[in-house]
């Protein structure tokens, strides 16, 4: 018999660590190869961790809402035979702050800074957790600068910043010069005392969940940092829903998939942002990132009533078909909580389609670092005039409404308005011999 580490997986570009949730079976048990073991958590999703192999867990190394970074041991495994984990493994489990080369660090690096330049500037390197912490905490970036890092590169750690936390009122805190900062603590889903809202009898008290409390904190930042400005516009889809409804069916056969309108819909928000690159950007500071990859991040509704945005990385260079390929298995991975972290990560413009409930319009939230979204509406079929050559005739067509909620930091009307017509302009210009 050999021991196995089981190790926490990488999961994704920016993403360092993750706090277990749950343990999916007992020390003492017998597992199979593949078998989900634990659930884990980051700040953007709930995943499950297979083992790579058969065995009995013999030992637990990361309880319930402990941290644990990438690569290092949560459980061993009593396996059969007399191999362990390979020698890259053996490091890795053992060493798991390696320093890596300059151009890797800088990859998994940059996430984080932009992520965290609307709270902090871009000279601290700090993790959704320790930057959650800060914030709770309402910790200053002068204090932070203070913290003297033990991670990579001298980074914070959670074990760091809670040091700090609990001996804070023992140390002096430097004056700094002032930062370009809000001055004012940035409020969380909790920020409110409970005791100021009346509960009479017989009301309900629901504690949020985790991702609950991680969509109200993200929103209420969201509405903070960027000023939002939202165009409307209806669009004659009637030529969308006839070339549906012609290749549903042979799409389906062919495939084993379902076609939807979304992957039209994300084919035509594409071809718009190439016509205008600019709302494919990032705010960091006085800095606009333009960003290289076009990937759609699309809001999906939970089950469990929760929202999350899986992303369709490089949706420009997908065809038709592999749109709703792709789209079709994150929304089933997103409704069955088998998303990575990585699913999740790098969307650069956001789709979300409030007519899938019915819904006419709505003006969406522009989740950062991004600096605009579109909300698609229920399509409805109406009466509508149409030019011919005739002139002008009354005609049943299928109507939708579409809402653009863009950052007027860096959007200004003009930009916004013209991204939305080019959306229209696709949408209802759509050729019912388009191949799929």
């Amino acid at each position: 018999m050999a021991e196995y580490k089981l190790l926490l997986p990488s999961m994704g570009e920016g993403v360092m660590e993750a706090t277990i949730i749950t343990w999916l079976f007992n020390e003492g048990d017998s597992v199979k190869e593949d078998d989900s073991v634990v659930e884990i958590a980051t700040d953007k999703v709930d995943s499950d961790v297979p083992t790579p192999v058969s065995g009995k867990i013999v030992k637990i190394l990361k309880q319930k809402d402990e941290v644990a970074k990438v690569g290092e041991a949560i459980a061993i495994l009593e396996i059969e035979g007399e191999g362990g984990n390979t020698a890259a493994e053996e490091v890795q489990t053992e060493t798991p702050t390696a320093t890596p080369d300059a151009e890797t660090l800088k990859t998994i690096e940059q996430p984080l800074q932009v992520a965290a330049s609307t709270e902090f500037s871009g000279d601290l390197y700090l993790s959704p957790l320790v930057k959650s912490i800060a914030q709770q905490e309402n910790i200053s970036e002068p204090e932070l600068k203070t913290i003297k890092g033990s991670g990579l590169e001298g980074r914070i750690t959670k074990e760091d910043i809670l040091a700090y936390v609990k001996n804070r009122g023992n140390q002096l805190v430097p004056q700094a010069a002032p930062v370009q900062v809000a001055s004012t603590p940035q409020p969380t889903a909790s920020s409110t005392p409970a005791s100021t809202i009346p509960v009479a009898a017989g009301d309900e008290i629901i504690p949020m969940d985790r991702m609950r409390k991680i969509i109200a904190e993200n929103m209420v930042k969201a509405k903070q940092i960027a000023p939002h400005v939202t165009s409307f516009i209806e669009t004659d889809v009637t030529n969308v829903v006839k070339w549906r409804n012609k290749n549903k069916a042979v799409f389906e056969k062919r495939e084993g998939e379902k076609l939807t309108f979304m992957p039209i819909f994300v084919r035509a928000v594409v071809k718009a942002i190439q016509d205008f690159p600019m709302i494919n950007v990032s705010v960091n500071g006085e800095n606009i990132i333009k960003k290289k990859n076009i990937n759609i991040g699309m809001a999906t509704a939970l089950p469990d009533g929760n929202l999350i945005v899986p992303v369709i990385k490089n949706a420009d260079q997908l065809s038709l078909s592999g749109l709703a390929k792709a789209i079709n298995d994150l929304a089933y991975r997103a409704r069955n909580k088998k998303l990575r972290p990585d699913d999740t990560q790098g969307a650069t413009y956001t789709i979300s389609n409030v007519g899938s409930f019915g819904n006419l319009m709505g003006t969406p939230i522009i989740p950062q670092p991004q600096v605009a979204i579109l909300a698609i509406g229920a399509i409805v079929k109406k009466p509508a005039v149409l030019e011919t050559a005739d002139g002008d005739v009354i005609a049943i067509r299928n109507l939708m409404f579409m809402s653009h909620s863009y950052d007027h930091r860096v959007v200004d009307g003009s930009l916004g308005g013209m991204m939305l017509k080019h959306v229209h302009d696709y949408l209802e210009n759509w050729d019912l011999n388009t191949e799929i």
